[in-house]
């Protein structure tokens, strides 16, 4: 490398850390041509082939049936490129990607980067000295916390911990809807760090920082960056699902890296790996507020679907739907589909005029989501679009047709997650009503009588 070429740092800026496509650099291609040669950039093809086979170097996609060949302009050649994250821009075997190849770029710290002020529960302050521990050693370990635990606090020892190593953080969320709530509380506890928040359209997509909070899919655009990446909501849904993002996660941090995953509700394997040890990992069994979670109700309902279909809503449903709109307290209905819930709000609109329904497609989610939280509306209908991310005062809430394969036990725990997170409203109820059990129910029930009693075992619960 040529130590006497000017090293352009707004450039160094733009590329440290990250794999970019050249129309993603704002800056011009001569440039970006002028500084590889001078060895500051690394360019390498974006789609390539392993014996015969296509693979991606953006998200690591080999299923062959996802690259397409078309006559390209650019090389002449019939060109094939990456269908599986093609939402990021086009990869394909004539485009680079773009790396910074240079000198290390070293963040400024305070001293005392935190200055969060507010108190943790035994369980959480365990749990914040095991993340911390994790991040000095480069390990990986698993927190695995209740709804409504408080985890994003348990997470600043450790973050705090990898800034006074000089260590870049990364926490990684499915949802966008987390990234721009997480943003404000980490800019609020570490005031003196510059705190980058990334997603579809964000304004601070080419910003360097050394704290970054970011939805999984911005993961494709890095490359041996974070020294720290937090998995939050590891289970949900695209990242459980989506090996090109799991992909995308350990290309984004370093070899030498520490890796926190985040969770109330762990697939199946990762609770294998922690109970014989593979994985290393904490519990937090009891909320903040030292008040047990409330435990779901299982209801009989008869054949909902045929009286759904009639115009009726089953007796059981209907009593305990108007139990809450007389007590006045705001209510979740989760349905197992759009179809079923837009069918039968009108049923549910004759118990109350201004009960609304609200699914993944709405535009107005965000909107009567607030309206419950405000006491606008007495309740929602929803799917399980709500099961993650909500938290409402005094809110009850109940599942109708709980044994349908779309609720999981995952999806029921966090379900069920959504009452009492508050410490002045810390019970409430949760009701499964079924037209028959099933193992997911019984294990949803399972899972949160044990965090309870292991939280009792622990100390952890107010008698």
């Amino acid at each position: 490398m040529k130590r006497d070429f000017p090293l352009l740092k707004e450039l160094q800026k733009h590329l440290y850390g990250r794999s970019l496509l050249a129309e993603e650099i704002p800056f011009p291609l001569e440039t970006i041509g002028y500084h590889q040669e001078q060895g500051y950039i690394s360019g390498t093809p974006g789609v390539e082939k392993e014996k015969g086979r296509f693979v991606c170097r953006r998200c690591g996609c080999r299923e062959q049936r996802l690259f397409y060949s078309f006559p390209c302009k650019r090389c002449g050649k019939m060109c094939s490129y990456c269908r599986s994250c093609i939402m990021m821009g086009r990869v394909s075997e004539c485009s680079l990607l773009y790396s910074w190849a240079g000198d290390h770029y070293s963040f400024s710290v305070p001293e005392h980067p935190m200055l969060w002020e507010g108190t943790l529960s035994q369980g959480q302050k365990t749990a914040s000295e095991a993340v911390a521990e994790a991040v000095t050693r480069n390990e990986e370990i698993l927190v695995w916390a209740v709804c409504g635990a408080g985890k994003t606090e348990v997470l600043f020892q450790g973050i705090e911990t990898a800034l006074k190593l000089e260590k870049r953080v990364c926490i990684a969320t499915p949802r966008t809807d987390v990234v721009l709530e997480l943003a404000p509380r980490l800019k609020q506890a570490f005031p003196g760090i510059d705190v980058a928040a990334l997603y579809g359209g964000s304004e601070d997509r080419h910003m360097l920082a050394p704290l970054t909070v970011s939805t999984t899919h911005q993961l494709y655009r890095f490359q041996q960056a974070f020294d720290t990446i937090i998995i939050d909501e590891v289970d949900a849904f695209p990242y459980s699902m989506d090996p090109s993002l799991q992909y995308a996660a350990a290309k984004s941090k370093k070899a030498q890296s520490s890796t926190i995953y985040l969770t109330a509700t762990p697939s199946k394997k990762m609770q294998s790996s922690a109970k014989t040890g593979k994985l290393a990992h904490v519990t937090i069994p009891a909320r903040y507020h030292r008040k047990p979670i409330p435990v779901p109700e299982m209801k009989w309902c008869g054949n909902y679907p045929k009286q759904f279909s009639k115009k009726v809503i089953p007796a059981t449903i209907k009593n305990w739907v108007e139990k809450r709109l007389e007590a006045e307290t705001p209510i979740l209905l989760f349905f197992p589909s759009i179809i079923m819930m837009e069918r039968v709000l009108p049923l549910f609109l004759h118990l109350h005029e201004r009960l609304i329904s609200v699914h993944s497609q709405d535009p107005e989610r965000k909107e009567k989501v607030t309206a419950l939280r405000k006491g606008e509306v007495p309740g929602l209908l929803t799917t399980t679009i709500l099961e993650r991310g909500v938290t409402i005062p005094r809110l009850d809430v109940a599942v109708i047709g709980a044994e349908h394969e779309v609720f999981s036990e995952s999806a029921l725990v966090q379900i069920a997650g959504r009452v009492g997170r508050s410490s002045q409203h810390f019970s409430g109820n949760v009701t499964f009503f079924h037209y028959g059990k099933t193992n997911s129910m019984i294990s949803a029930v399972h899972h949160i009588s044990h965090m309870n009693s292991e939280a009792k075992e622990r100390g952890l619960l107010d008698e």
